[in-house]
């Protein structure tokens, strides 16, 4: 390792013996190579003196050919004998460590640039990972054996690389710049000190994201919930309340946070790796991962809360099982109390997972106990995952965001605050959702199946099928302390005791679970199928011929590409062709032949399934099919009334569908659709008054296919509107709409062929609702019922007319005129 070729070559002894057991790999490369500059003196540092290490690290470099620590470093006109230090010493075999002391190789290196001889130098921090484990004292074979917070001897050492050495990781962090140290203008040693330091807090976080933070048994975890004060005092409540001893009060406690921890083991997570990678290979055709180097930089002094949207129940496996492989500690799960069955709960616990009740206000003990369990969790640092929308979604669509879990974490937040808290959004799109088959059924009114541990054997029977591809797609971070100085400017200087419950924490929740709604939206991966699904939902017999199928799928590419919905969702490679062919092979469509050549169809069950992946991506084109729909009823129409229109409509289509740009930004946005529009030779302007092609023309098919994808929104909100005027002031209230809604547009569907189960989902007619009233568009008034505008019709029907085809408007009102109830003098 130094001039001394005798033990050079020692040590490329050692090495070539090292490397017939280990195996390595290095992890975030990507961030090292575009920041290295090749023309400056490298030298790399570890955290420790240890020659297998080194061994690693030697051979890494040379598979990335970059210049190896072993050789000799030219510093000006003075040499080091090789490329790197260490900042502690190796300690002795059984863990004694030795006094730390400032290594000579900094010190003359920073000399070196302080004094002229170069013109600059760069510090790679590097990190060897023998296996990836936090500690738990509940496991003595991971205590021996896997990396860990405890202090690493010789012999543990020599015992880690036999039983982990074929799962060795290594991490190149990015160069520090001897100039940066400089420019704080310190003396030389109060510089090499501030580089020690800075060189320390970094390996102490490299680590924290890779293996973890330091864990505590969990049985001393669990026990340590009991004696909180906040749950002390709910123990003493329920002594009071249910007339029991407290002996009796703190074993229900105790039972009731047994049944919430989770077990983190690594024997599990690396079982769970094994039989996912050959799970995901076995079914899928390959996983795309987008942004995640944005999640690797926030991740090192954060706490990361993973909130991923729910379309399979394998959305965790799949996310932890990323995030493991890329050198990210896996988080821990929340998950439904209904998940913990037989077998496969004890494994997802062991896997992260910490099981919740779906409902437990009531419950004041277990409520107790799930909030500190959770403050716990954020205040060691342990990243956390849960899903925002609580269940899976059946229709494709991003669900109404639940407030439970975001109000519990931004009150442990205002509790106290180690790390700042990151909230990471995650899109999961599957081209193919493995419960397809099962939301169908329930999309046609079949009740919801119980989980049940049998569900393996159809998820195993599903292995013959073809599913495509999976793209995990991960989103803008939210930073909470930057979220909260928006929502409430010197909410630092507040009192935030245990009990701390702002009267502004629900709005706050409400708009944080909007905004986490919206990125996860905004890093949507838009596919073939989904692209497909779009198009062949647009047609009134789901069918097209191939030219035309095609072309409309290269506008949906040319338009997205043109005016891409954000930085963070991605894009489909190839063209339309390319893309029939693609979810031809999946067996989602269906080719019929004859002498003009071929036609493209969905049969009526592929329909009703292919509305789930067209509503994933609905966001990402209801501007441009808004403003397409303006010309289905009008040829022209001026840039300020579409402005106008568009501004009125928008806060429903946003609430609805989460779409990112807020209402004071729209207007240029609007502008950009309206120019990309132009540019696709689908609409024609001349001074200010803009037009659409020619009826019988190529373009103005593609613009009415365009608008269509919005249409059956734009309906549903005509629909409720008109029930609610023909019914007059004060005589429905918001469940009776709602239920009127629903029943209307289940008959609308049957009359006009809408083969979309979800056009009359409750949900979507609550929140439309909702927004009425956020929006002030209606109130409520006497007896609880709603009351709106005297002009309320006139302002919708004259929209209407722009965006809804006259006889679609006509059987609205027909069908609306014979909906009736009992007016509240009757009812009563």
């Amino acid at each position: 390792m130094t001039r001394n070729p005798f033990r050079r070559l020692g040590f490329g002894a050692l090495r070539r013996l090292l490397f017939l057991w280990v195996r390595s790999e290095t992890i975030h490369q990507s961030a090292f190579d575009l920041k290295l500059d090749p023309t400056l003196p490298i030298i790399y540092v570890l955290q420790q003196t240890a020659v297998a290490d080194l061994a690693v690290m030697d051979l890494e470099c040379s598979k990335a050919e970059l210049p190896r620590p072993i050789l000799p470093l030219a510093l000006g006109d003075s040499s080091e004998p090789h490329s790197y230090f260490t900042l502690d010493q190796a300690p002795g075999w059984f863990g004694r460590t030795h006094k730390r002391q400032m290594p000579p190789r900094l010190e003359r290196t920073i000399e070196a640039v302080s004094q002229g001889q170069v013109a600059d130098a760069q510090i790679v921090p590097v990190t060897v990972f023998w296996g990836q484990s936090p500690r738990s004292e509940s496991s003595a074979w991971k205590l021996i054996f896997a990396d860990s917070w405890a202090v690493t001897g010789r012999l543990r050492k020599l015992l880690a690389i036999f039983i982990l050495g074929r799962k060795t990781r290594v991490q190149f962090s990015t160069p520090i710049r001897v100039s940066d140290l400089l420019q704080h203008e310190k003396d030389q040693e109060r510089t090499v000190r501030m580089a020690h330091r800075l060189l320390r807090v970094h390996f102490h976080n490299i680590k924290t994201s890779v293996i973890g933070p330091d864990l505590s048994h969990r049985r001393n975890l669990v026990k340590g919930l009991l004696v909180s004060p906040l749950v002390k005092q709910a123990i003493a409540e329920e002594v009071e309340r249910s007339k029991i001893s407290p002996k009796k009060a703190e074993k229900r406690a105790l039972s009731y946070a047994n049944e919430v921890a989770s077990d983190y083991s690594y024997i599990a997570i690396r079982f769970l790796e094994v039989v996912l990678k050959w799970f995901w290979n076995k079914i899928y055709d390959g996983i795309d991962v987008h942004n995640l180097d944005e999640v690797q930089r926030v991740a090192q002094g954060s706490e990361i809360i993973y909130v991923p949207c729910h379309r399979s129940h394998i959305d965790y496996l799949l996310l932890s099982y990323l995030l493991f492989t890329h050198g990210l500690t896996p988080p821990h799960i929340a998950a439904g109390i209904n998940l913990n069955m037989p077998v496969v709960g004890s494994l997802l616990r062991r896997g992260g997972a910490f099981f919740m009740r779906r409902s437990f206000k009531d419950n004041r003990l277990y409520t107790a106990i799930f909030n500190e369990y959770l403050h716990t969790l954020y205040a060691r640092g342990f990243p956390v995952e849960f899903f925002v929308e609580g269940g899976r979604s059946r229709t494709g669509r991003t669900l109404q965001p639940r407030p439970g879990m975001l109000a519990i974490t931004l009150r442990s937040y205002l509790r106290s605050s180690r790390k700042p808290i990151v909230f990471v959004p995650v899109y999961i799109g599957y081209e193919r959702v493995l419960e397809g088959r099962t939301y169908l059924g329930e999309l046609r009114g079949a009740s919801k199946k119980k989980e049940s541990v049998f569900d393996i054997f159809r998820v195993l029977g599903a292995l013959k099928q073809r599913f495509g591809r999976v793209s995990v797609n991960f989103g803008e971070p939210i930073h909470l302390t930057e979220f909260l100085n928006q929502q409430r400017p010197g909410w630092q200087n507040e009192d935030h005791g245990a009990n701390y419950r702002p009267d502004w924490l629900n709005s706050a929740t409400g708009a944080l679970g909007d905004c986490i709604a919206q990125r996860i939206n905004a890093a949507a991966a838009i596919t073939p199928v989904n692209l497909v699904a779009m198009a062949l939902l647009s047609t009134p017999r789901q069918a097209l011929d191939g030219t035309s199928l095609a072309q409309l799928l290269d506008l949906y590419l040319q338009l997205l590409r043109r005016q891409p919905y954000s930085a963070h969702a991605s894009l489909p490679q190839g063209d339309g062709a390319a893309m029939i062919e693609h979810v031809e092979a999946l067996d989602l469509i269906e080719r019929q032949k004859d002498a003009l050549g071929d036609i493209f169809l969905l049969d009526e069950s592929n329909a009703v399934q292919m509305t789930y992946y067209r509503n994933n991506i609905l966001h990402a084109l209801a501007l441009p099919s808004l403003l397409a729909s303006y010309f289905q009823s009008s040829q022209s129409i001026s840039r300020q009334e579409v402005q106008r229109l568009t501004q009125a409509l928008y806060p429903f289509l946003q609430a609805e569908l989460f779409i990112r740009w807020r209402s004071d930004e729209l207007a240029p946005v609007i502008d950009q659709w309206l120019d990309t529009l132009i540019e696709q030779g689908l609409l024609k302007e001349d001074d200010g008054q803009l037009s659409a092609p020619e009826a019988s023309s190529r373009e103005f098919v593609l613009l009415n296919l365009l608008s269509r994808a919005i249409s059956q929104t734009l309906q549903r909100f005509y629909m409720a509107i008109a029930l609610l005027v023909n019914h007059g002031q004060h005589a429905l209230d918001a469940a009776e709409l709602e239920n009127l809604c629903a029943v209307m547009a289940q008959r609308l569907s049957i009359l006009h062929g809408l083969n979309a189960p979800e056009f009359f989902d409750k949900t979507l007619f609550r929140h439309f609702i909702a927004t009425l009233l956020e929006q002030g568009v209606v109130r409520i008034g006497e007896y609880g019922r709603l009351a709106y505008h005297d002009e309320l019709s006139l302002t919708v029907e004259s929209a209407a007319k722009r965006v809804l085809p006259a006889e679609l408007r006509l059987s609205i009102r027909q069908v609306a005129n014979k909906q009736s109830l009992p007016k509240p003098n009757q009812a009563a």
